[in-house]
């Protein structure tokens, strides 16, 4: 049967070819479009098979080159030709070889003021332009000459015959060829005119595939480099700009306005970062590796703009690829048991992190070693240690945040009574501070604001009378006490007073002690601030925060106000106010400008600059020893106004895209919402997204062939109070002194009868730090042989986090797992007394500790050096694995678990 019918279609269409009876060619095409009609694509592609695009372009051909072609056979087999020819990919390439288009272009011009016939000879041309190669031959014959004349301005009058041949038009510009050949014909500034002169008298908006084809030639000629320079000389910025801006908000416009701002954003001159070098602010020497040479400024020479010129030669295929390399598989490369990197005998090192395995009772009851320096003891306060007699001791719950909202309000009255004193002695300006309106955020029920409000509301105007000096506060020194500086000693008089009126202690938190630990941390830049809010501490928000709704077109709002940045200069101040590589201070804290900071422990922004009143792009460092990674920020910001709108920008960041765009915000925190008994990080921000800008990075810098695209982060921020100091960061900061600080507390806060804690140190990291190691379980139930037997043979779990620094999330999970292992909670026990834990809870410090991303001070990402770790590059890595190593090699093979937070990273 399928025989029958594969004859029968072949005899149509070998009839169809030879015939030369109208009737009998007339109704064969009636048939065949009968046929085609009904179904589904199988039978066009049956047809297909059996040679049906070749017979119907034969009697094309044939019927054209007579000396008065019929149209009645004409028509329907352009309407046949069109249907077919979407669906055979080779459609093209038959036509050229059999003539067709010549033919076909031939019978369009003899109809220009035939709209009807002309209107099925465009059919044909659309279909064949759908080939760029074929494409390329119809540009090279004319085509595009002709189709300018079809197209004219706005007129009501043969409007489908316009609209099909803007269509092919713009199929015939995916040409590279057809492209140049139109910028070369002066065609940019025309197809301008065209599409204002359709935008401004079509108000019904009722021929939108008219104006979108038009775009879409625009679109495809500005793939090239000559193409952009030829839309930006014809104002073609200024023209689509002015075009859209009443109708962003109109849907029926939707087609029409994303190509607008496709072709803005194409057409947006590449320009360099405003840096003096893609390379880290901070760089720090590599043991075993000499730096050659310096890093090169980079130069205008270096930002090459993105072409395609040079590339002469259409090509309908897409890129494949060149070999396959994955058909076999080489079994001997799997190893489900990697081998010993180091001789077995090192392994021994790391039986002295495991006294639990030989140690006696006694042994394991007695206390370490205090590893804590004498200015460490000196400063420990030990009011923030929870008792153990509470179940729910370890946690922070809602009545331990507020106390109680009585006794709250005087405590902070207090607090700003003695902030107003102590200012006396350290003031240096003193200036009326603007209005400012009532703080509106996750705090409107916090403690301290009573039914009336009336006495935060003295408190809040206390603010307003003067202005003392809060950078002084907001950012304290590291070694105040041992500074010649009058100034900075009596700062620190003035930090301790505060200190000493905080009376609602922060559960494992201690400034002091924190302070101490600050000391010894070692830096890159060798900091010597704190952030206040790592120094003073934070609560959690007393409830849930819920992701932004992210309003409708936010983004297409921002890529207009950056195009109108570039046409229309007139407010652009663009004025340098900060800069990690200006040795010299940029900032006069006597303008109206914001004052920037960051140099601090975790600490990331490298410049910012001033672009309107209210706004600002920031570039935020590379890694150190690097010239990529840019994401992870934490600054402060001070010097605002209160009820002021400021939009940042951060334009350097790298990933193509991020959780901004789907709800996820900033997170800030107010140093007087801290003085006010508030000391909380909040998430904050609207209008946020994140997209591809027009700043690139070309070979110098990266070593690539091609440009690197940068993503700009922008967001808007109304600060609570005016005067203020904030910190904003990517996320809740977590850094290394912070834990350091944390697990001192939490040692101390143990029941050692009932919870085996011992911290250690594992290594010390390539700039100089500590990298702890934390073992927790149960205590035996007595020194008998059979208890040390089941306290000894129970399994090892390793659990590790943050060795990528900027997933400071996965501190918090980390930070919330040793509180939980040690607290009095049912299942905590049951964990203590079945397991062994051997927790790293940062992998690496020197990242945190310098604002890095993602890197080690090397350069390197430590997550993908576990293969053949270094002790002395990459010794964390090293000596977490030799640790494991030694497990397996004594039978005790343990669990892995890391805290590697995904998402952090987007």
């Amino acid at each position: 049967m399928a025989e029958q019918e594969a004859s029968g279609l072949q005899v149509l269409l070998h009839t169809l070819q030879s015939s030369l009876d109208r009737e009998s060619i007339l109704a064969i095409l009636q048939l065949l479009g009968d046929l085609l009609s009904v179904g589904t694509d199988r039978r066009i592609r049956y047809m297909i098979s059996k040679g049906g695009s070749e017979a119907l372009l034969r009697t094309l051909v044939d019927t054209a080159r007579t000396d008065s072609p019929d149209y009645v056979i004409l028509l329907p087999l352009f309407r046949l030709l069109a249907k077919v020819g979407l669906r055979d990919k080779k459609f093209g390439q038959k036509a050229l070889e059999l003539e067709a288009l010549d033919v076909t272009l031939i019978l369009a011009r003899k109809n220009l003021c035939h709209s009807q016939n002309l209107l099925h000879c465009l059919w044909a041309l659309r279909v064949f332009a759908s080939s760029v190669t074929t494409g390329a031959m119809l540009g090279i014959n004319g085509a595009m000459e002709l189709l300018l004349k079809v197209i004219t301005p706005y007129t009501q009058k043969h409007t489908q015959v316009i609209r099909t041949a803007t269509e092919v038009l713009a199929a015939l510009l995916k040409s590279k060829s057809n492209s140049r050949r139109a910028v070369n014909r002066s065609y940019v500034p025309r197809l301008l005119r065209l599409h204002q002169d359709w935008h401004s008298h079509d108000t019904a908006n009722s021929f939108v595939p008219i104006r979108r084809a038009l775009l879409l030639c625009l679109k495809h000629i500005a793939k090239l480099r000559s193409g952009r320079e030829a839309f930006l000389a014809a104002q073609g910025m200024e023209i689509l700009f002015n075009t859209i801006q009443n109708c962003l908000d109109d849907q029926s416009l939707e087609p029409v306005i994303s190509i607008v701002l496709q072709i803005l954003r194409q057409c947006y001159p590449k320009s360099p970062l405003p840096l003096l070098t893609s390379s880290s602010a901070y760089s720090f020497p590599v043991p075993g590796i000499v730096t050659s040479e310096a890093p090169r400024v980079l130069t205008e020479e270096d930002y090459e703009d993105d072409s395609e010129e040079e590339e002469d030669k259409d090509s309908d295929s897409e890129d494949v690829k060149e070999e396959d390399d994955d058909l076999e598989t080489d079994v001997n490369k799997l190893s489900s048991k990697p081998g010993l990197d180091r001789p077995e005998e090192e392994l021994m090192q790391y039986k002295a992190m495991c006294l639990e395995l030989s140690c006696s009772l006694e042994e394991l009851e007695s206390k370490p070693g205090d590893d804590l320096n004498s200015d460490e003891t000196e400063y420990a306060n030990h009011h923030h240690i929870p008792t153990a007699a509470s179940p729910k001791g370890l946690f922070l719950n809602k009545d331990q945040i507020s106390g109680g909202q009585e006794k709250e309000v005087p405590v902070q009255t207090s607090l700003l009574s003695r902030v107003k004193m102590g200012r006396s002695s350290i003031h240096l300006t003193s200036k009326r501070g603007p209005g400012m309106n009532s703080y509106r955020n996750a705090h409107s029920n916090d403690p301290g604001i009573g039914s009336s409000g009336s006495d935060v509301s003295d408190i809040q105007a206390s603010f307003l009378e003067d202005a003392w000096d809060m950078d002084a506060i907001s950012c304290p020194r590291i070694s105040a006490s041992f500074s010649n500086s009058t100034k900075t000693r009596e700062t620190a008089e003035f930090i301790d007073q505060l200190l000493q009126t905080h009376l609602k202690p922060m559960v494992f938190h201690d400034p002091y002690l924190y302070m101490a630990k600050a000391r010894r941390t070692r830096s890159v830049a060798d900091f010597t601030m704190m952030a206040f809010p790592d120094f003073w501490g934070h609560c959690p928000p007393l409830s849930a925060q819920p992701m932004l709704q992210r309003k409708r077109g936010v983004q297409r709002i921002k890529i207009l106000e950056d195009v109108r940045r570039l046409i229309q200069p007139s407010d652009i101040i663009n004025k340098v106010v900060f800069s990690l590589d200006e040795p010299r201070p940029l900032q006069d804290t006597a303008s109206d400008c914001l004052q920037f900071f960051s140099a601090f422990e975790s600490g990331n922004l490298r410049k910012a600059i001033q672009v309107r009143e209210f706004e600002y792009d920031l570039l935020v460092n590379a890694d150190v020893n690097s010239t990529q990674h840019q994401q992870w920020f934490y600054f402060k910001v001070s010097g605002m106004r209160a009820a002021a709108p400021y939009r940042f920008n951060i334009i350097n960041c790298e990933k193509p895209n991020s959780q901004f765009n789907y709800g996820m915000q900033l997170t800030l925190y107010s140093v007087k919402e801290a003085l006010l008994g508030r000391p909380t990080w909040v998430r904050t921000g609207y209008d946020i997204c994140y997209y591809k800008n027009h700043y690139r990075q070309r070979t110098a810098g990266t070593g690539a062939a091609s440009g690197k695209c940068y993503y700009t982060l922008t967001f808007a921020v109304t600060f609570p109070h005016a005067e203020d100091a904030c910190y904003l960061a990517y996320h809740y900061p977590y850094t290394y002194s912070a834990l350091m600080t944390h697990l001192d507390i939490l040692e101390k806060s143990v029941n050692r009868k009932q919870v085996y804690f011992r911290q250690e140190v594992l290594c010390q990291t390539l700039g100089g730090n500590s990298c702890p190691l934390v073992t927790i379980t149960a205590m035996p139930e007595s020194d008998s042989a059979d208890h040390l037997e089941q306290f000894r043979q129970r399994p090892y779990q390793v659990i590790t986090a943050r060795v990528h620094p900027g997933e400071s999330n996965a501190s918090w999970v980390m930070k919330g797992t040793l509180e939980f292992l040690v607290s009095s909670d049912p299942v905590a026990r049951l964990l203590r007394e079945n397991f062994i834990f051997k927790i790293i809870p940062m992998l690496n410090p020197d990242g945190v500790i310098n604002g890095n991303h993602r890197c080690s001070l090397r350069g390197e990402d430590l997550n993908r050096q576990w293969l053949s770790p270094s002790a002395h590059l990459q010794p964390t890595i090293y000596h977490a694995k030799g640790l494991l190593h030694y497990l397996g090699s004594i039978g005790r093979r343990p669990t892995f678990i890391s805290f590697f937070l995904k998402k952090a990273r987007k």
